[in-house]
């Protein structure tokens, strides 16, 4: 229970849905108590009428038999204002949780999504809240329906005879520890049913993504020989789940036959010895009909709460992990001016790989600074840290003239137009993507943004134009297409700063030289960034700097850089030998 002493916090949030849910409670089985003595009292009346000749019989059975009707309908009234209040608040709860931990996967950095896998993610705003949510309801409801039925029918027992009582509750504690042992096996083997199905939403998830180059590399036969062998797997963990599952209903209805068989028989012997009467007995066999259930539910609940707190323990975990990325600063500020890079040295922690040594450099406000390098020299990285998606090992960035772990870390994402290389689109229409950044979407704007990133013309081809559904990452576009889309959504985003991270490697050389005409005009005045490996992309910028193995090597204008006839020359001659050729 230590686990989920962290939910006590929503309990007193939503403690007036509890109290009223205890009363609910409390009414309920007042009105389930009743039928029992109604129940006694028309077998005793009758067996009395039916001694003394009387032909009131029928009336008399009208009479308990409506009021049992009654009460069953009040306790029925009852229980239902019981899930209102109890369920309810479990449903808020979950609400609540679940939005908790999406707030905190919105704070965790890159590396700790490099490190955990999608499904084991997936899984703690899911799986595990819905475990924990049948604690906060169900678990919470029954267990307080348990010890106030408990008190209120042993009360009632005992005052109307101790032995049979004593007799009748014999079998129930045997009952409890028999459901909790099948419980606790069903619970063990019901985590490695999840654990297999994550496995399985894994495979299938990576084949959805990856469906393009299982077809390319004709790998359908060993996906789906991967897939098959992991679905036996769970078949099988399932049925070992099922086998300990049948013993469930059997062990309870036996229990209860043994306490009805008790009761008749110890029931008899004291009805005749006078100290109780017939109708007691078919009282007693209700009571311990209304007994046996909420005695079974113990082991029920306990198999809940213990998978609760599993569940619990793992979000627990995840919440408590750091935000590395911390905002220093509530003080809201537009965030623009020269961006400095000074003795910065950057080291990426899950791979060990030092992408970045002693990197200097200065862009003036309303520069351009061109970037260029091998793959893998550390061309992306300065975006990510300029981006302040990770902080620095050693050495200084700074944003006009303020150190960017001091700047308001929403301001400076805000002030920031970034089209990474993947240019990851979501599912929806042509339109929402475009308007990404903006709840209220200017429909001008998505259009003179479209236009700008020369993709207008292609849009205006498909049938339902700006609305059409692009599908999952975009599926349904090509490859330019994706890229121009991403860079519509920095035009339609009006930022301060520009960072463009090889992002028209897919988009002809045409186009490319028009988008890169529309991003001069577009970010006049303001502070841009060109990654590229191709000199075509950055030629124009104010600044140039030749990036290998993390470390400058050139750095100048590009008539400066051709003129030294270095690094950044071969490269040049080397490409317009390939354009040539």
């Amino acid at each position: 229970m230590k686990q989920l002493q962290y939910l006590n916090k929503f309990f007193w949030k939503y403690r007036l849905r509890l109290v009223f849910g205890i009363i609910f409670i409390i009414i309920s089985n007042v009105f389930a108590l009743y039928p029992a003595e109604f129940v006694r009292e028309a077998f005793d009346t009758v067996l009395e009428e039916k001694k003394q000749i009387s032909s009131n019989i029928s009336s008399v059975l009208l009479k308990y038999g409506f009021l049992i009707a009654l009460f069953a309908i009040m306790k029925g009234v009852f229980m239902f204002f019981m899930r209102q209040t109890i369920i309810v608040m479990s449903r808020k709860i979950e609400f609540d949780l679940k939005n908790e931990i999406y707030q905190q996967y919105q704070k965790l950095c890159f590396n700790f999504y490099k490190k955990n896998k999608t499904g084991d993610l997936m899984n703690r705003i899911s799986e595990d809240v819905s475990r924990v949510r049948m604690y906060l309801g169900p678990a919470v409801m029954y267990s307080i329906n348990i010890i106030i039925l408990f008190y209120l029918v042993i009360s009632k027992m005992l005052t109307i005879n101790t032995t049979l009582t004593l007799y009748t509750l014999l079998p129930l504690p045997f009952l409890a520890i028999l459901v909790y042992t099948v419980s606790s096996n069903i619970n063990k083997k019901s985590e490695l049913v999840q654990k297999q199905l994550s496995t399985l939403t894994t495979i299938a998830q990576e084949s959805f993504s990856g469906i393009k180059v299982i077809k390319a590399f004709n790998s359908e036969n060993t996906t789906s020989l991967s897939f098959l062998q992991s679905c036996k797997e769970y078949t099988q963990r399932q049925l070992n789940l099922v086998k300990i599952e049948a013993f469930f209903y059997p062990s309870i209805l036996t229990m209860i036959g043994i306490s009805t068989v008790l009761i008749i028989y110890v029931g008899g012997i004291e009805s005749y010895k006078n100290n109780i009467s017939t109708g007691n007995i078919a009282e007693f066999i209700i009571y311990v009909n209304m007994l046996a259930w909420p005695v079974a539910s113990i082991g029920w609940v306990t198999s809940i709460i213990q998978r609760a707190a599993a569940s619990q323990e793992r979000i627990n975990n995840f919440l408590q992990v750091d935000e590395k990325i911390k905002n220093y600063s509530l003080y809201s500020k537009k965030v623009n001016g020269e961006i400095l890079f000074k003795n910065v040295f950057f080291k990426y922690e899950n791979t060990n790989i030092q992408a970045l040594k002693n990197i200097t450099f200065t862009i003036n406000e309303g520069e351009t600074l061109g970037i260029i390098g091998k793959t893998g020299s550390g061309k992306s990285t300065i975006a990510h840290l300029v981006c302040r998606l990770y902080d620095i090992e050693k050495g200084m960035i700074k944003i006009g003239g303020i150190d960017i772990k001091k700047l308001n870390l929403n301001n400076l994402r805000s002030s920031i137009g970034y089209v990474p290389q993947d240019g990851y689109l979501f599912s929806g229409s042509i339109k929402d993507n475009i308007s990404f950044s903006n709840t209220n979407t200017n429909k001008n704007r998505v259009i003179e943004s479209s236009k700008k990133a020369k993709l207008y013309t292609d849009i205006k081809k498909f049938n339902n134009g700006f609305e059409t559904l692009i599908g999952e990452r975009g599926v349904k576009l090509s490859g330019g297409q994706k890229q121009r889309l991403s860079i519509a959504r920095v035009f339609y985003k009006q930022p301060d700063i520009f960072i463009f991270d090889d992002c028209l490697s897919s988009v002809d050389a045409v186009k490319e030289n028009e988008i890169i005409k529309s991003l001069s005009q577009e970010s006049n005045k303001k502070t841009t960034i060109i990654i590229s490996h191709r000199i075509a992309s950055i030629k124009r910028a104010d600044k140039i700097i030749y990036i290998d193995d993390g470390e400058i090597i050139e750095q100048g204008t590009h008539i400066e850089l051709i003129k030294n006839k270095g690094p950044y020359f071969k490269l040049e001659k080397q490409q317009n030998k390939k354009i040539n050729d």
